[in-house]
């Protein structure tokens, strides 16, 4: 047993978790992150700071135990015994991480449900701690591992990497409310095989390249002649069939909405959104008939696109899917303005207001489910808007805005580093901005050179140059030096923020208190 003296200081209380320094024996001092410890039996488990690198840490006072060999994957190292004690030190790694989740229920995600969530996209894997200490204060449930196919492979990360930097979060924190897992944007059945094997929870359905932005304004013969060819051996039933069920009745969906379509609506609805339907019945069944006793809430996006979702379209699409038996966690239509990555909101807040309050309305007839709100990260002015509303549950998704608050950490304490990275996003903006929809002027963004530590700092208040680093991140992060032999800039980053912990954890706390704030009267 660990002497009560050793007990005592390895259970001190510690405000926000901050990391203490512990005198073990044999003359050996650790970095503590005290919330991280808990007990099997008279063993003691612990994320602790050595060498400048977090480790899982096991003390107990067996030269040799079971618990301790389940984590021996090669690596780690017993490096302290004395006065029957034993440190056991293991890295964190994908092995330790699978029996950590084995050991400790909170560490392994579950379904959230209805309950409002803040998904929490960490491209780097080490932001999701500080994350969840601002979640701490707010009532809204976390989802950590939230990256999406995309993301993983411009970031060379694997699903089982995303999962297993979310579980030493959860770890570490001592976080145990529970928190999701969003296998977000996927595409094919491949996606949702790789996502499962990792053990996600929540499957967000991309159906995307499957809208029809056209519909909204072709010629009504083309709309019909296009109908035509829509999978109608997926959706099994005919045209005519699909329309009139929309036509010549009205749906009362509350008080204050009806949803009503006269023919051409009910076809250009139809064109839109058949294959998105159509998609995600696959994708469901896909999943069901494959992997029928995993635990599963889906979410349907169809929040990246041209076109804007109109109240009778999501109506539309929910009642197809919920007559299918797909029933949704949450959905993320196409909102009226403009999401675009990084920054605020732009479009007219009342009227967003005022269809918010459709879609939510929708979304309590056919389900209940949540809204989604993609592209949520800095849309300060939306969650003030949803907030006030009180309309429903929500789930926000946000991913770029962490990154962003990792490089103004690099900003403020490697000013250096961080000059390098500036010209490198500007040098590589304009292609890499080709799948994002963003709207900056690389003109409006200055070159590192006459920018000093102040004026570097500054560039995160300003929209051009917050899209010029977002969306370079993956280029930014794989980005290998001549020959192939290391990062450019990855292990540098890295290196930076771990031995600036403090400096990131600040940085990120501030800004997703500053997210969740607007939620908050809702509880």
């Amino acid at each position: 047993m660990i002497n009560d003296e050793l007990l005592r200081e390895l259970s001190q209380s510690s405000e926000n978790n901050q990391q203490r320094r512990i005198a073990l024996p044999g003359n050996r001092e650790i970095e503590l992150y005290p919330w991280s410890l808990n007990f099997i039996g008279d063993t003691a488990l612990f994320t602790a700071n050595e060498d400048g690198r977090k480790w899982l840490s096991i003390l107990d006072n067996e030269e040799d135990s079971d618990l301790r060999s389940r984590f021996c994957d090669g690596q780690s190292q017993t490096v302290a015994t004395k006065e029957s004690c034993v440190l056991t030190r293991c890295p964190q790694s994908h092995h330790n991480a699978a029996v950590l989740r084995e050991l400790f229920e909170f560490t392994r995600p579950v379904c959230i449900g209805l309950a409002d969530s803040f998904g929490l996209g960490d491209r780097l894997g080490i932001a999701n701690p500080a994350h969840l200490r601002a979640v701490r204060e707010s009532h809204m449930r976390p989802v950590l591992a939230q990256q999406s196919i995309r993301e993983m492979q411009r970031t060379g990360r694997r699903p089982d990497d995303v999962m297993d930097a979310a579980t030493w979060a959860v770890f570490q924190e001592g976080y145990k409310k529970g928190f999701g897992a969003d296998a977000d944007h996927l595409k094919t059945p491949a996606d949702i095989d790789t996502t499962v094997k990792a053990g996600f929870t929540m499957f967000t359905i991309d159906p995307g390249e499957y809208v029809v932005n056209e519909a909204d304004f072709e010629t009504l013969d083309l709309v019909e002649a296009r109908i035509l060819n829509l999978p109608w051996e997926v959706l099994d039933e005919t045209a005519a069939d699909f329309v009139a069920r929309y036509t010549e009745r009205t749906f009362e969906i509350s008080d204050e909405l009806r949803i009503e379509a006269d023919v051409e609506t009910a076809k250009r609805g139809l064109l839109k959104y058949g294959g998105v339907i159509a998609h995600a019945i696959r994708m469901h069944r896909y999943f069901k008939e494959n992997y029928p006793a995993h635990p599963a809430e889906f979410e349907l996006s169809v929040d990246e696109t041209d076109s804007v979702t109109s109240p009778f379209e999501h109506f539309m699409v929910a009642n197809e899917l919920h007559r299918r038996g797909i029933e949704l966690v949450s959905l993320a239509p196409r909102f009226v303005g403009d999401f675009e990555k990084g920054i605020d909101y732009r479009g007219d807040l009342e009227t967003f207001r005022m269809e918010y309050l459709k879609h939510a309305q929708i979304a309590r007839y056919v389900g209940p489910y949540k809204l989604s709100i993609h592209s949520g990260s800095d849309k300060f002015s939306v969650y003030e808007a949803i907030g006030s509303l009180r309309a429903g549950p929500v789930h926000v998704k946000t991913a770029g805005t962490s990154y962003l608050e990792a490089l103004r950490t690099v900003a403020s304490e490697e000013s250096r580093l961080f000059a390098e990275i500036l010209d490198f996003a500007r040098e590589h903006f304009e292609n890499e901005k080709r799948t994002y929809h963003v709207s900056a002027n690389l003109e409006n963004v200055p070159a590192a050179p006459g920018l000093d530590r102040e004026g570097m700092l500054t560039l995160f208040d300003h929209d051009d140059a917050r899209q010029v680093l977002h969306v370079t991140f993956g280029k930014v992060l794989t980005e290998v030096t001549a020959g192939g032999g290391k990062h450019q800039f990855r292990d540098r980053i890295m290196d930076c923020l771990n031995r600036h912990e403090d400096v990131h954890y600040q940085y990120l706390y501030q800004h997703f208190r500053k997210h969740m704030r607007p939620f908050e009267h809702e509880q």
